[in-house]
């Protein structure tokens, strides 16, 4: 393995939303709207890690990772969405960088973690065929900027959230329950991705999927599994690998001559994010986990999840063998692409179950035959955790209430250690 490291994502952690010229996001509009967020809160503040990244610095040094995932905030550079690029936000990331660099961990960026410029929302959002264009131009801007010291680039995080929890269930931003829409926003997500290849000729470039394994119960139905794993999993990997769609979705409307071609084989790696596999049930058997709607899965016949004992506070069921078996099944289906765990983590309020997860989910991995290029956990800190707000803590540092001082939990002191073994 390459390296281990920690992840975050802009919205999450950074706040500052009116510093410095940035333009509000879709997330920023969700999170005005009545019961949206499970605690009423939003991201303004959030860790505060805008002004405040140099005790984020502190932490990864003292934690001794390899690298560090983040992501770069579409509005923050191009606040519109399009045309005129802010110079202040893009000042902040290579300084950013420039800070990793100088401890020696490497700097692994994502262009896109769901914070999608408003005004491209109000235009159409990722059902309209623009926002893919606009996407491409927008990546563009940073790595002009950023790329000489960074070869590797992840373009997309978990398109299926923003596809399919975003324009279906309507429980992630942009609030949209429109299923037809919701596979365009598929289709325009994966072109956009392959625009981005295309243009950086000479740069790593891959994707981040929230693959899994899907299981079915006894008594579940095995047509339901069928669409929740073509969702989940097939609608992405067909795609970038064969050049088609899954034939028990059909095709998204948007779909144009030439599109799927330019997806195929666009993906110079795979990033994997795994945090519990999806267990089908019987609709009568209603024990949703957050994150996990039935809405978010069209044209399935009636179903519910029903996640095994033990559970994260998310309601996520705890198994280190869904990782391996969704490693395995992604080397299989894609042959000769490398592979990164660029999320792993569970949130719970002792932290000697993290420890357990963390402990299981590597001592997996490392027995699982797969190669892998890296591996992130998520999450350096506690932050703002979407739809939950702060009620989910998947950090290996707390971060208190007011001061937004970061403070190491044992798991930090764990990980620390399984990382100074490695070295």
């Amino acid at each position: 393995m390459r390296g281990y490291g920690v992840a975050t994502a802009a919205f999450q952690v950074e706040g500052g939303a009116d510093l410095d010229g940035r333009g509000p996001s879709t997330w920023d509009e969700f999170c005005t709207r009545p019961g949206a967020i499970k605690d009423g809160s939003d991201a303004r503040v959030a860790c505060g890690s805008y002004t405040r990244f140099d005790e984020d610095l502190a932490l990864l040094t003292e934690l001794g990772v390899d690298a560090y995932r983040f992501s770069i905030a579409w509005p923050r550079v191009q606040p519109t969405g399009s045309g005129a690029v802010n110079a202040a936000g893009l000042d902040y990331y290579d300084r950013v960088v420039d800070a990793l660099l100088a401890k020696g961990i490497r700097p692994f960026p994502t262009l896109y973690h769901w914070d999608l410029p408003l005004p491209l929302e109000q235009a159409g959002g990722w059902p309209v065929r623009d926002t893919a264009l606009r996407f491409a131009e927008y990546a563009q801007v940073v790595v002009s900027r950023l790329g000489d010291r960074i070869q590797t680039w992840a373009t997309l995080n978990e398109p299926w959230c923003t596809a399919m929890l975003g324009y279906a269930a309507g429980v992630f931003a942009p609030g949209r329950r429109e299923p037809a829409r919701a596979y365009d926003a598929v289709h325009h997500l994966l072109l956009g991705h392959a625009l981005v290849a295309e243009a950086l000729p000479d740069s790593d470039v891959g994707i981040v999927l929230n693959l899994t394994t899907v299981r079915t119960e006894p008594d579940g139905d095995p047509r339901a599994a069928d669409v929740v794993d073509a969702w989940q999993n097939r609608v992405w990997l067909d795609a970038l690998v064969d050049g088609r769609y899954p034939e028990v979705l059909g095709e998204p409307s948007a779909l144009a001559d030439g599109d799927l071609p330019r997806i195929q084989g666009s993906a110079a790696w795979l990033g994997i994010n795994y945090y519990t596999p999806f267990r089908i049930g019987p609709p009568k058997d209603v024990r949703d986990a957050v994150g996990q709607d039935v809405d978010a899965f069209p044209g399935a016949p009636p179903f519910a999840f029903a996640p095994r004992p033990p559970l994260t506070t998310m309601g996520w069921e705890i198994d280190p063998q869904g990782l391996v078996d969704t490693l395995q099944a992604t080397a299989s289906r894609a042959p000769g692409v490398p592979l990164r765990v660029t999320e792993n983590g569970g949130a719970f309020e002792d932290d000697e179950d993290r420890i357990a997860y963390f402990a299981g989910h590597l001592a997996a991995l490392e027995a699982s035959g797969v190669e892998v290029v890296d591996y992130f956990a998520w999450s350096l800190m506690d932050n703002f955790e979407w739809a939950q707000g702060y009620t989910q803590r998947f950090g290996l540092a707390a971060v208190e209430p007011g001061t937004l001082r970061r403070v190491p939990r044992g798991s930090f002191r764990w990980y620390q250690d399984y990382l100074a073994q490695r070295r």
